[in-house]
């Protein structure tokens, strides 16, 4: 199978793996984005050995992505709502807070900041891949060369931290 071949039936099947992946993950952007990923990851693979059945192996690989973000956005959301309590949420300064609440805000970001500076130098990668950027684990381990397990690991007594800090600001 060469490159060509793979470019014209991707081309002829685009429409189709782009409805495809909008109605898995429901966000056009999104799908966007993982048919990209579905055209790169196609491409190293016939790099790598010959497929006898492309366009399945296309649609496969588009549905796996479109799986793999789905799960990884689950677990983000889930993590996002269980690591952290809602009072902790709740103690960051809103725009319309007073000026204790300010301080008190300011005074809980200073002491988290010195926290996370203590960490090692991976475990800031993480926490600023995840929480700053919005990386999923799957793809904070690829970039680290960890395992998802590990990241969620790291994730979940980096939160353990915060959210001690926050607890003994409130005693």
């Amino acid at each position: 199978m060469s490159q060509s071949h793979f470019n014209s039936v991707f081309i002829a099947q685009r429409l189709s793996l782009l409805r495809t992946l909008q109605r898995m993950v429901n966000n056009p952007s999104t799908a966007e984005d993982l048919l990209q990923e579905t055209y790169l990851r196609v491409t190293r693979a016939l790099g790598e050995r010959p497929i006898d059945h492309l366009e399945p192996f296309v649609f496969q690989t588009a549905r796996n992505l479109a799986l793999d973000h789905l799960r990884a956005r689950k677990v983000h959301e889930r993590t996002m709502l269980e690591d952290v309590p809602l009072a902790v949420l709740q103690s960051v300064a809103a725009p319309q807070s007073s000026p204790e609440e300010a301080a008190h805000a300011e005074q809980l970001l200073m002491r988290l900041n010195t926290s996370l500076s203590q960490l090692s130098a991976r475990q800031q990668r993480i926490f600023i891949l995840n929480r700053l950027h919005g990386c999923s684990y799957l793809d904070i381990a690829e970039q680290l060369s960890v395992s998802a397990s590990t990241v969620q690991k790291e994730l979940k007594l980096i939160m353990a931290i915060c959210v001690g800090v926050a607890q003994r600001m409130d005693q």
